[in-house]
């Protein structure tokens, strides 16, 4: 085993190509370019297929990480993708926005001393080897129980329910409220990271084996969850994520070119602001743009911007870099495209014109004093350190809660003090009987492999319901 992991640790990783910074901060088109089969093939060849796999431990639905890749580096990817849609139906999806580094890739053997091998990579270069050249086929489903399960969201905890559910044998049907399936896939993550056509295509796979999808349903509004189970579903799982905006409640907020990120995003993203003159949604194009906040979703939008024509596109974060939430990938890319970082400063007003536009921000240089409840240093404000920064656009992206209509029409539902749905952490049932919930809507945010795993547990929870009772 030693002189076998001494062999693959030689074999350098393979890199994924892609494009050049100064052409991609310039159009929408994804940023990787994918792998060839024989780089694929040589980057299958660095795992050395451990007895017991830490990097299947670190996968939140199980993946036979080593089995698929073994499948790979025999060249088989067909039937590596079939050992894939086992434990994942959004292999596509997951290749791309997973963060890897801290998950299956984190636990690799190959990274105690060099680099791991590049999981997520391989997971994407096989599916999209499988959706060009459609070759294999899907599990096979049970037989009908004649049960049905209403899915409430269409986003990644609400798909991979569905995808488990209708292997089982159940009838599923999803309730989505926008217009099109696939909630934060579609509306939060832009194109140059997950082109929508590969979510719509993952999607399409799952209607290919009976599931029904629903849009335009708002579940709270045109139809309760009570009245759900009176037109005879026998179990419902709620999956809307947490969309609801969070702000900043400084003087200046409500001046014209403030945003959120969850408004920004989808004007850009589902609704194609990035497609004008083609598509005439609405949307600022600022020159000077300042985004707040240092997540995946802050550096989404800051990259938005540059693509949308801003000239400086500019990250405002009151902690330091080490404290970054963001994935060390986007935070990367951020940096090759020219967005710039102002660590350690908070904003505390906007200023406005006389025609109430954003115009500049007021702020404050901050230093870390003792860790909070997060476990990271809470910012402390520097006395003096005031300044201004000119602007015309600025996104807000500290986060987002859980909205309300759903959670305020549902009787019998437990939620905690941020108004998240209460439901068991092992099997996603909540205080109402008949009614599973995961994903954002329980977490917070959090991440696409996250929600699908607390979707792979309610799902088999809400099987054994139908199979056995409560």
């Amino acid at each position: 085993m030693a002189e076998e992991k001494g062999k693959k640790e030689k074999i350098p990783r393979q890199p994924m190509p892609e494009q050049a910074p100064e052409v991609r901060a310039k159009n929408f088109d994804e940023v990787p370019t994918g792998q060839s089969p024989e780089t694929a093939i040589k980057e299958a060849d660095r795992c050395v297929q451990c007895k017991n796999p830490a990097c299947v431990k670190g996968c939140p639905v199980g993946v036979d990480i080593p089995g698929f890749i073994s499948l790979v580096k025999q060249g088989d990817f067909t039937k590596a993708i079939t050992k894939i849609w086992e434990k994942n139906g959004l292999p596509a999806v997951c290749g791309r926005v997973c963060p890897q580094e801290i998950q299956c890739e984190e636990n690799c053997i190959l990274g105690k001393k060099g680099e791991p091998v590049a999981i997520g990579n391989l997971e994407r270069f096989v599916a999209d080897y499988e959706r060009k050249n459609k070759k294999a086929d899907r599990p096979k489903k049970a037989e009908p129980t004649g049960k049905k399960v209403a899915v409430v969201g269409s986003g990644p905890s609400g798909l991979t329910v569905a995808g488990d559910l209708i292997l089982k044998g159940h009838d599923v049907t999803i309730f989505e409220a926008f217009h099109k399936p696939g909630g934060v896939l579609v509306y939060g993550i832009p194109e140059f990271r997950l082109p929508k056509e590969i979510v719509f295509s993952e999607i399409a796979g799952l209607e290919a084996m009976g599931v029904k999808l629903n849009c335009n349903a708002v579940v709270g509004r045109i139809v309760s969850v009570d009245e759900l189970f009176e037109q005879g579903y026998d179990a419902v799982y709620l999956g809307v994520g947490a969309g609801l905006p969070r702000f900043l409640n400084i003087p200046g907020e409500n001046l014209i070119g403030i945003f959120s990120a969850n408004e920004y995003l989808t004007r850009s993203n589902l609704m194609k602001a990035y497609l004008f003159p083609e598509v005439d949604t609405p949307i600022i194009r600022g020159k000077n743009v300042i985004t707040l906040g240092a997540g995946n979703v802050a550096m989404d939008s800051a990259r938005t911007a540059l693509r949308l024509g801003a000239e400086k596109s500019i990250i405002v974060y009151r902690r330091s870099r080490q404290e970054v939430p963001a994935r060390s990938a986007e935070v990367h890319h951020a940096e090759e495209e020219g967005v710039e970082f102002h660590f350690l400063t908070a904003p505390t007003k906007f200023i406005g014109n006389d025609k109430g536009r954003v115009i500049g921000m007021e702020g404050l240089k901050m230093e870390l004093g003792e860790p909070d409840e997060s476990g990271r240093r809470r910012p402390i404000p520097i006395e003096g350190s005031e300044f201004e920064l000119e602007c015309d656009l600025v996104i807000i992206a500290v986060g987002a809660g859980p909205n309300p209509l759903l959670t305020q029409s549902t009787e019998g539902l437990e939620l905690n003090k941020w108004k998240y749905i209460v439901a068991d952490e092992k099997t996603g049932k909540t205080s109402k009987k008949g009614v599973w919930a995961g994903g954002d809507i329980v977490t917070g945010s959090a991440t696409v492999i996250l929600a699908m795993g607390a979707g792979r547990k309610a799902a088999d929870s809400i099987h054994d319901y139908l199979t056995w009772g409560w």
